[in-house]
């Protein structure tokens, strides 16, 4: 199987009672909930490094409060500032790409992946070849990677506990052991705030109206990628990658609740589901005191309070996003790295209003109609075709700009 769930030991720790963490993205959503879990618990771990692309100032802030021994930044031209503000305190500071990947390969026994987008897939191959348990919130570097982290997990004996919602659930009640008996995965999909809209009017909804998710609190780029249900496409993808079952049997169903996170249905018609309030921290939580459960305070779930849970199939028509990521997987090789490129330029267009909110699905689905399909055989190919796919995707968005 694709998961790792019986490598728990991955190094010689000194105290076996303290997990030493490093955390990839601490300044973001992913990041931020994960400290407030390790503040509420300081005594079983050890931060170890903390990253952090822009954000210098709450970066320092984190690396000081939780005695953290590294400390980078991804913007070079932010290196000045994170070293000024930890001046004099023992923590070392670099920057770059190179340092991110050089952060994770340090000897650790946990590791949080939470830097958004294609930038997080070196480090987590760095990861993976340190051996490390790596919480997986990063659903690009597999699905533009997939086959080359998997690999190099199952080589180097590390650990993938995957932190999307939606996965995660499914990691909690698919029996490993009994997969041929795994008639269906169901991924549940909020629906983002324009699940009632007419195409007409999605055609002249603004940046804040795409941010404003209903349920979830999230970073910038994932709060559009739910508003188009390309986050759903993506994680489709991500979980063919994951987990043992073929994409045929992965179905999507819209749950504007967000209570169920999503199903495993077994042949004898038994269908399993992990429910609880739309909390970040929950699957987070989870993976970061794995085999063992780490309790925290949090809103519990009240199904009485909540009343009903309601269903429906995604509007293909007006989320496209969806049939475009299913397309990409079955083209394969080249075509899921070229899907999440054009589609990072293009929210990345959107959030800059520079193209509309229905042109995003339009750029990529230009950009998969105009790229040649190649094979990727290692990290520099993937790179290198994230790179064209990016320039690409540029041109064609500009076109769409000069619509606007």
């Amino acid at each position: 199987m694709s998961l790792s769930p019986a490598a728990t030991e991955i190094s010689i720790n000194p105290r076996p009672d303290v997990r030493r963490v490093s955390i990839f993205g601490s300044t973001g959503s992913i990041g931020v909930n994960t400290l407030d879990l390790i503040a509420g618990a300081p005594d079983r771990f050890q931060v170890e490094v903390l990253t952090a692309n822009e954000n210098a100032a709450l970066l320092a802030e984190q690396a000081l409060k939780f005695g953290a021994n590294l400390a980078v930044i991804g913007n070079e031209a932010k290196y000045r500032e994170l070293k000024s503000l930890l001046s004099g305190s023992g923590i070392e500071v670099a920057a770059g790409e190179t340092a991110l990947s050089e952060a994770a390969s340090r000897n650790v026994d946990w590791v949080m992946l939470g830097i958004v987008g294609a930038a997080g897939l070196a480090p987590t191959l760095a990861a993976a070849r340190a051996g490390a348990i790596i919480a997986i919130a990063n659903k690009e570097a597999l699905v533009c990677g997939g086959d080359l982290v998997l690999a190099e997990v199952k080589k180097y004996g590390a650990t993938l506990l995957p932190v999307d919602s939606e996965h995660n659930a499914i990691f909690q009640v698919l029996d490993f052991d009994q997969i041929e008996n795994v008639s269906r995965l169901v991924l549940t999909a909020s629906g983002g705030p324009f699940l009632d809209f007419s195409i007409d009017e999605m055609k002249t909804v603004t940046r804040d109206q795409a941010l404003a998710h209903p349920n979830w609190d999230m970073g910038a780029k994932i709060s559009i990628d739910s508003a188009t249900m390309m986050n759903k496409g993506l994680e489709f993808i991500e979980a063919v990658r994951l987990f043992p079952v073929p994409a045929e049997q992965i179905d999507i169903l819209v749950h504007p609740q967000s209570v169920i996170h999503s199903m495993v249905e077994y042949s004898d018609g038994s269908v399993l589901a992990q429910m609880g309030a739309p909390d970040m921290r929950t699957p987070i939580s989870y993976t970061l005191g794995w085999p063992e459960r780490h309790g925290f305070a949090a809103e519990r779930l009240d199904l009485a309070k909540i009343g009903s849970l309601t269903f429906q199939a995604p509007d293909l028509v007006k989320f496209p996003a969806i049939r475009l990521a299913r397309e990409a997987l079955s083209t394969g090789k080249s075509a899921p790295t070229v899907l999440n490129a054009s589609n990072e330029v293009a929210v990345h267009g959107f959030l800059e209003d520079r193209i509309g909110f229905l042109d995003i699905a339009a750029v990529v689905e230009e950009s998969l109609a105009r790229a040649p399909i190649t094979e990727l055989t290692s990290i520099e190919d993937i790179f290198e075709c994230d790179r064209q796919s990016r320039e690409q995707a540029q041109i064609i968005m500009a076109s769409y700009q000069a619509r606007l």
